[in-house]
């Protein structure tokens, strides 16, 4: 598996990169925002927020622009609301300074799993979900979503979704109507010993609303979790 460390600071990224290639990664390390844009795209991005040309934020959301890489912010930024920032650009995890090498080995090797597409080139989807029919239409035709090439389109327009984002709206679409917990979002789109805050859930809930152009398309049922609106 190939690593991408973006990390400028030397006396945290020699040993993290030294670590990680005795528990068998291949790594490579880089000191910039533009030097990671630059790079070859590895499996996964272990991505510092407190770089010296640009914010990892904005590396975070161009990396996203261009790749469904798994990244993962490892930052000293620990406010819920950098937290919320950051998976709402894209990132997959988010891991606060300092951590534990295990713990990170562990996050690493979780969010592979829960983001693996399958080798023989068919299209990715979350554990166990959305096997549906392969376009579904909503809001009387004007969002469709194919899970066959995972696109979503409305009023016949293209719309971009994240990699959880799409995982996330099939998910919902496999039971139209039926209310699927927190817990069972979290354990199926994300993983099910998931670490991060499940703040994430929300976030990537509000961006699919704005995305879809209807924010009633996608319902809250307080306390217990979400469903999608059968009558639209």
């Amino acid at each position: 598996m190939r690593l991408l460390v973006v990390e400028d600071d030397d006396a945290i990224a020699e040993p993290l990169v030294d670590g990680l290639r005795r528990e068998g990664f291949e790594v490579a390390r880089v000191a910039t925002g533009a030097a990671a844009l630059e790079a070859e795209i590895p499996d996964v991005v272990l991505l510092d927020l407190g770089l010296p040309d640009l914010d990892g934020n904005e590396v975070c959301r161009r990396l996203r622009a261009t790749s469904d890489v798994p990244i993962i912010v490892i930052t000293a930024r620990s406010e819920e609301i950098d937290r919320v920032i950051g998976l709402e650009l894209g990132a997959d995890d988010y891991v606060v300074k300092p951590f534990g090498f295990r713990e990170l080995v562990a996050r690493i090797r979780a969010v592979t799993r829960r983001t693996q597409r399958p080798g023989d080139g068919a299209a990715p989807g979350p554990t166990g979900a959305a096997s549906a029919a392969a376009a579904v239409a909503l809001a009387g035709g004007r969002v469709e979503v194919d899970t066959r090439t995972r696109k979503v389109r409305v009023d016949g327009a293209e719309v971009p979704l994240t990699r959880k984002e799409f995982d996330l709206l099939a998910l919902l679409l496999s039971d139209p109507g039926a209310t699927l917990t927190r817990d069972e979002i979290l354990r199926t789109v994300w993983d099910e010993h998931w670490y991060g805050p499940t703040k994430t859930l929300d976030v990537h809930v509000a961006s699919l609303r704005k995305k879809l152009g209807d924010p009633t398309l996608i319902e809250t049922v307080r306390g217990v979790g979400f469903r999608v609106r059968t009558d639209a």
